[in-house]
């Protein structure tokens, strides 16, 4: 163990310890209780951050620098290159990067606008061109995730690498990243650091992400949980396609054993129905056993098609048998049934049953015979070749308007490895407006409050304790909005009404809290090693809105069925019109607030009405925040990269070449 990592675990303890004292003080000794309505949210808010600490400190605890691959590159590799909307010469220009790799392989355009112009600009540069099929068409596109399935059944190489459509990668990539496959069989992805050259040295936008890039992404990988981010990554297709049969099967058991527990329901009421015919109560009976039977055989493993096909030859036998003598009421009971509760949801890629629907069709005063039409109906719903989708194995995760996390979380959950390789082996575009990063930003975050709410790693099977804990970490901190606004509001509140969330400001609160806060900031810099991370903690808090609008539009799409959209980042320069104000009213009324609160908190002391120490101690926090929030002033007035500028793209690790000779 090197001192640096020494230091970073001495840090890192003490960070837990130190805010574990301070909060424990802060519930048990220092909550004004009087003024509930902001102490007690103010504690909720440092509670939330000292669980973010001790996920920080978690995380760099087995923070891994991997050296290169001891193996030569191998296997066959097809490179992937997705596009929807994207400018074709931005394209053009990462696909013909894409065909100059060193190491041999398959160039593919998978383009989802399914574009002639650049089908042809493909063809004449020698370069493969992939859109989807007609099996597509008013289907569920899954957006990316299902650009990218569709593409894993058109090509047949062992390795993929994907690249966004502004990634131009490194010659070197494949012979940097290969070897890693074929030293352990069990890696499933390699991640690199996506890295962009259209940025200047104040990165306005907080477009780099070197914190995340770089020791978060390597404390994740210690604990096997280095995850995949949509670009720059390599990923092994027996590992995705795996993925995709096990899910497969999963959510088809799932939703057969929910629908046959429906049916024996029906079946059961439709048998208690008085004065009902021998003949009928005779069929009705016997469908009942069989699927008591199916449900059965499900929970032995019994293969899922021979169970419907059974179910579904009895029904329709029975119902043969008993069709001409209650013909229009069979007819009218199905009229009854033209919207199933078992269907395919277009963003979940499962089969989704709602149970309120389930427990109203099971309660339906049906006939009999009606009853038997409707058993018959739920086992059409969920036929094995899933009608209701263009392919019936989906490999990329579709849980998410974000694809990228949610398949590496579940390919963990399977046992598979991942590899984070510290490298910027592409180099790609970053939003240059405000408005197009606050839409990029606000899908990041949605898709990861999906996942969270849909596949929550705490509880998911087959991960391991630390990797639990190093996706919930990531889900965690988009939570961070409810209490930036907890920590603007606090100080505005003290200096404009008095109200004091603590007891006092006393000896007791600074000799806990200072401590705390000094050795959480010396950690972050031992972490960072010379990264500048000021602008990634300035938007952690400055986005607050957009944290929040995540939480809330995410919660609606899964609990309600609300829709996100899939907006595609623009990255061909500005978008049209002047500074978004408009967006982030919130933010600047949080500065006006703050600024006033001040005037008002000294006016309060030199009137004799405040308390000095107080007054001073929100000051300094006002003050904080005030500069926190100030970058989106310059982002709103950022006028877009200009060349002339110093690019920051210099490469985090030195490059060599490699121990073995590239083909």
């Amino acid at each position: 163990m090197t001192g640096r990592f020494l230091a970073i675990r001495v840090l890192a303890l003490l960070s837990v310890l130190l805010g574990v004292n301070y909060v424990a003080w802060r519930w048990l000794a220092s909550v004004n209780w009087e003024a509930w309505w902001i102490a007690v949210p103010l504690v909720i808010a440092e509670t939330y951050s000292l669980i973010d600490t001790v996920l920080f400190a978690v995380t760099m605890w087995r923070a891994r620098e991997r050296p290169r691959p001891a193996a030569p590159p191998q296997g066959t590799v097809d490179v992937f290159i997705t596009t929807y909307n994207e400018p074709l010469d931005m394209v053009m220009a990462t696909a013909l990067a894409a065909k100059r790799i060193s190491y041999p392989h398959e160039t593919w355009i998978l383009d989802d606008g399914a574009r002639p112009e650049l089908a042809r600009a493909a063809e004449g540069a020698g370069i493969g061109y992939l859109t989807r099929s007609a099996d597509w068409e008013d289907k569920p596109r899954h957006a990316k995730a299902g650009n990218l399935n569709n593409a894993l059944m058109e090509t047949d190489g062992e390795f993929l690498l994907i690249l966004d459509a502004d990634q131009v990668p490194d010659p070197l990539i494949l012979e940097r990243t290969l070897g890693y496959f074929a030293d352990d069989p069990g890696v499933a992805l390699v991640q690199t650091p996506q890295w962009f050259v259209n940025v200047d040295e104040a990165d306005p936008l907080g477009s780099q992400a070197p914190l995340f890039y770089g020791p978060i992404q390597q404390g994740k990988d210690g604990w096997n949980a280095a995850f995949f981010c949509g670009s720059n990554a390599i990923l092994r297709r027996d590992a995705l396609m795996q993925l995709g049969i096990v899910g497969y099967v999963r959510d088809l058991e799932a939703s057969v054993a929910t629908a046959l527990k429906t049916a024996g329901r029906m079946l059961r009421r439709a048998a208690s129905t008085r004065d009902l015919p021998a003949d009928v109560a005779t069929e009705v009976g016997g469908l009942g056993a069989i699927v008591q039977r199916a449900r059965a055989d499900l929970a032995e493993g019994t293969p899922i098609a021979e169970i419907t096909a059974a179910v579904q030859a009895e029904v329709q036998a029975a119902s043969r048998r008993l069709v001409e003598p209650d013909l229009a009421d069979i007819r009218a009971d199905v009229l009854e049934l033209a919207s199933l509760a078992v269907q395919r949801d277009a963003e979940v890629d499962a089969f989704v049953v709602d149970e309120g629907a389930l427990d109203a069709l099971a309660a339906r005063e049906l006939t009999p015979l009606g009853a038997i039409a409707a058993v018959d109906a739920l086992m059409e719903a969920v036929r094995v070749d899933r009608p209701g989708e263009a392919q019936p194995v989906q490999p990329l995760a579709t849980i998410s308007v974000t694809e990228d996390m949610a398949t590496a979380m579940q390919l963990h959950a399977l046992g598979w490895k991942s590899v984070y390789h510290h490298e910027i082996l592409a180099h790609g575009l970053a939003p240059e407006d405000l408005r197009t990063m606050l839409k990029q930003r606000l899908r990041w975050a949605q898709g990861t409050m999906q996942v969270l709410l849909r596949d929550n790693p705490i509880v998911k099977k087959g991960l391991s304790l630390g990797q639990r804990l190093m996706y919930f970490g990531t889900m965690w901190s988009y939570l961070s909005g409810f209490a930036a606004v907890i920590y603007i509001a606090a100080p505005i509140i003290y200096l404009l009404l008095g109200v004091l969330p603590v007891t006092a400001w006393s000896v007791d609160f600074f000799v806990r809290f200072l401590p705390y806060f000094v050795v959480n900031q010396i950690l972050f810099v031992v972490v960072a090693k010379g990264i500048r991370t000021w602008r990634g903690q300035q938007y952690s808090l400055a986005l607050f809105p957009v944290w929040i609008a995540a939480c809330v539009t995410a919660f609606a799409n899964v609990v309600f069925g609300r829709s996100l959209s899939f907006v595609v980042t623009r990255k061909d320069g500005r978008a049209a019109g002047g500074p978004p104000w408009r967006e982030i009213w919130p933010q600047l009324a949080a500065m006006v607030l703050l600024a006033v609160s001040v005037v008002v908190g000294i006016g309060r002391v030199i009137a004799g009405t405040a308390d000095g120490t107080g007054t001073l101690v929100n000051t300094v926090w006002v003050g904080y925040d005030l500069v926190v929030l100030s970058v989106l002033i310059q982002a709103a007035r950022y006028q877009g990269y200009r060349p002339a500028e110093p690019a920051a793209h210099s490469r985090p690790l030195e490059q060599k070449e490699p121990p073995w000779t590239s083909p």
